[in-house]
């Protein structure tokens, strides 16, 4: 078995669940929209993530048209499918949803009250079993300026405070999430010294925030993402 993983930009990888893949001897590959043009097949794998990156899946440039193309086909073939953040509003996009500017934007740790950003599973994501052992609240990071609007084929698992469709399933195994579950520490480290939004914030407090929530913070993001590879028989 096989994982396709997508990217959007070089430093939103796989992060955790590259960790993950590795320790649990699961084939996978990486394709890179900086390097290739041309959108794998759903035949040669057996999941697909798509990660984030600085596009809007409202763009009408001949990446983002290829991008929606190739994500419908893998939907269409009912492929399991993970999107992060860009990739939940791919999701929603090739499925006939809507992407729109959110109220404020989400960078970081913490909200506009000085909190940190926190997921809150719905009574439906509360029964999902990629939520198995994750807690019904839980730290998220954020970096998006856009949210999502869903379908009724969609069902909302994960709501926020500053941006409510935190969490989308659609179907039995094709899932979203706008915040970011799936850091790394190096991963961190690149976005806080690459990423614009991000260096407009104190570099020192986002450190210190990191180091505060790191281990719940990491524990429930793997959890996520191995129920996720479990429950797509992995």
């Amino acid at each position: 078995m096989k994982v396709l993983i997508v990217n959007n930009i070089s430093r939103e990888g796989p992060g955790l669940l590259k960790e993950i893949l590795e320790e649990n001897r699961i084939d996978y590959y990486i394709y890179d929209f900086e390097r290739e043009k041309l959108f794998p097949s759903p035949d040669d794998y057996d999941a697909i993530f798509v990660f984030g990156g600085p596009d809007s899946a409202n763009d009408e440039t001949e990446k983002m048209k290829e991008e929606i193309k190739g994500v419908k086909e893998f939907l269409n073939k009912e492929v399991p499918y993970f999107g992060i953040c860009l990739g939940l509003q791919v999701m929603v996009k090739a499925l006939g949803g809507k992407v729109m500017k959110n109220p404020i934007k989400e960078v970081g740790w913490r909200d506009p009250q000085d909190n940190i950003f926190k997921v809150h599973l719905t009574e439906d994501g509360k029964k999902d079993p990629i939520f198995e052992g994750v807690e019904s609240e839980f730290d998220i990071f954020q970096l998006h300026g856009e949210t999502v609007e869903l379908t009724s084929e969609m069902k909302l698992l994960g709501t926020g405070e500053y941006c409510k469709n935190q969490i989308v399933r659609y179907g039995k195994n094709a899932y979203g999430f706008q915040g970011h579950i799936e850091l790394s520490s190096d991963m961190f480290y690149t976005w806080i010294r690459e990423d614009e939004d991000l260096n407009k914030l104190d570099k020192y407090k986002l450190e210190k925030d990191y180091n505060k929530v790191r281990k719940t913070y990491e524990s429930s993001g793997r959890k996520i993402l191995k129920n996720f590879l479990d429950v797509s028989s992995f």
